[in-house]
């Protein structure tokens, strides 16, 4: 596993593939994601050491500029981001429901990644912009504590930084709910 991942998000389609590979020829980092989002916009993530990541990252924000919208580097990521921004989680039982909305993707990752760190839940989806305007979503559950634990969590941190919309707690949501969010 990466030590760390760095996340750019680009106002423009051609701006964000120039910057994308800008980040892979400025130092050793995997690429991981990168695709147009909604709403016309293009997001990048790569892993590696902190150093090389941080290196990709700040060219890819000085190739996109005045494009780029958002930009981060989260060190020693939970686990489960990455399967979750792929949508790879299998998920036996489904307690309570968190549900957090941001205004970016970088900001839907950050939260992923908060939240799995506060609280004993499993992150069941980080939904990146893709047909949703440009904002994110996480998706997690666990007991009825951890959930709010973890919303309450990502609430403060990305509250702070103006990157969260809103936020539930669903305790023992409907199975009808379940099936259509699992």
């Amino acid at each position: 596993m990466s030590k760390a991942i760095g996340l750019v998000e680009y106002k423009t389609i051609p701006k964000g593939i120039e910057a994308a590979d800008a980040m892979l020829k400025a130092s050793e980092v995997q690429l991981l994601f990168s695709s147009p989002i909604c709403p016309g916009k293009y997001v990048t993530i790569v892993g590696g050491e902190v150093d090389s990541v941080k290196t990709a990252v700040d060219k890819a924000v000085a190739v996109g500029d005045i494009f780029t919208v958002d930009s981060h580097v989260l060190t020693s990521i939970h686990p489960s981001v990455l399967p979750a921004i792929t949508a790879t989680v299998e998920i036996k039982k489904v307690e309570a429901l968190g549900v957090v909305e941001t205004i970016s993707a970088v900001a839907a990752i950050q939260a992923g990644d908060v939240a799995a760190k506060a609280g004993n839940v499993a992150l069941v989806e980080i939904r990146i912009a893709r047909g949703l305007g440009g904002k994110g979503f996480v998706l997690f559950t666990g007991d009825l504590g951890s959930v709010e634990t973890s919303v309450r969590a990502c609430e403060k941190k990305l509250g702070e930084e103006g990157g969260i919309v809103s936020s539930a707690v669903i305790p023992s949501p409907h199975k009808d709910l379940i099936s259509s969010v699992l």
